[in-house]
């Protein structure tokens, strides 16, 4: 668990806080002057410009070395998995500052589950007012997602898809991502195309379903072809989605699809406007809570907006849940 004394900063209006700005995320690159404007009237906040994944280890590094309280995140979905993982392979978690994100990404997930959004520079003027006066910091608990396969190093994040998501998504960073299209408008063109193409009868190149054998806790081995899998530990998706029904407490919420189902254009939006619980297993719609998800595959995979690659070769991907961690949350941030 986190120090004491860091909440106790926060709480007293003593914190000391460490920005990493990341001026080439979705959302930022049009508003980095006034982003920029309204870090520098944060009075002792240390600021790290980074736009790499070895300066952002190296400017989380210098975070930690100067005992900052509050680390915030200014970017997307991606710089705030670099940061996870840095974190997450170099220091206990009790050694960890408290987390918060300031949305600044092509997507945004983590944060708006946290309840943070809107424009960066309003954000980061209202965290300003929050962190001078004394007040009740809200705290937010999240697992985070800990992707782990023979051979290759652990990668951690908060949302990990496959199949068309994963095609989507890698697909979207080459062609879409240079229109300047950012958000969940960005997110929304993608995703409706590729469901278009689904319900249109495409089944190859980038709308090829996934081969995939599940491994369940019974040690029995599900096997077949998917359309698409995703696992996240966060409670809310795009759109504020919530396209997963299972039941219990586990950290892994997973929903899976089979490229064979009845009713695909009626079950999808069911899915989507989050009333998946109608959809029946027999029919090739599965939602399950879990702590450990593996997985045999030959293809791609996505962990928040970046892409892998796994074999079979070398065993299950294994997916399990690390933390909690805490996180400055919306009310905090936003007030």
């Amino acid at each position: 668990m986190i120090e004491q004394s860091r909440i106790d900063s926060l709480r007293e209006g003593t914190a000391t806080v460490g920005f990493l700005f990341n001026p080439l995320s979705g959302r930022i690159r049009k508003r980095k002057d006034a982003i920029k404007g309204e870090l520098i009237k944060i009075p002792g906040a240390i600021c790290q410009e980074v736009t790499n994944g070895p300066q952002i280890c190296a400017s989380v590094d210098a975070f930690l070395l100067a005992g900052i309280d509050l680390l915030a995140v200014v970017g997307g979905d991606g710089t705030v998995q670099a940061v996870l993982n840095h974190l997450f392979t170099t220091r206990p978690m009790g050694k960890w500052p408290v987390l918060t994100i300031i949305p600044g990404g092509t997507t945004n997930m983590t944060a708006l589950d946290l309840g943070i959004h809107g424009r960066p520079e309003h954000i980061l003027r209202e965290l300003s007012k929050c962190l001078l006066k004394q007040t009740s910091p809200i705290l937010l608990r999240r697992h985070v997602l800990c992707i782990e396969q023979a051979g290759t190093a652990k990668v951690y994040g908060m949302f990990f898809g496959l199949g068309l998501i994963a095609r989507a998504v890698i697909f979207s960073q080459g062609r879409i991502k240079q229109l300047g299209i950012t958000g969940e408008i960005y997110s929304a063109i993608i995703t409706l195309g590729y469901f278009a193409g689904v319900l249109l009868g495409r089944r190859e190149g980038a709308w090829a379903p996934v081969q995939m054998s599940i491994i369940q806790k019974n040690g029995e081995t599900l096997r077949g072809t998917y359309s698409f899998l995703f696992a996240s530990t966060l409670d809310r998706l795009l759109f504020g989605m919530r396209p997963y029904w299972g039941r219990g407490g586990e950290p892994l919420h997973v929903t899976c699809v089979r490229q064979k189902r009845k009713r695909p254009l009626r079950s999808l939006l069911t899915l989507l406007s989050g009333r998946g619980e109608v959809l029946k297993e027999q029919d090739g719609y599965h939602s399950f809570n879990t702590e450990v998800l593996e997985l045999l595959i030959d293809d791609d995979y996505i962990v928040d907006g970046e892409s892998y690659r796994a074999s079979s070769e070398d065993g299950p991907l294994r997916i399990t849940g690390a933390g909690p961690i805490i996180f400055l949350g919306a009310g905090s941030v936003n007030s």
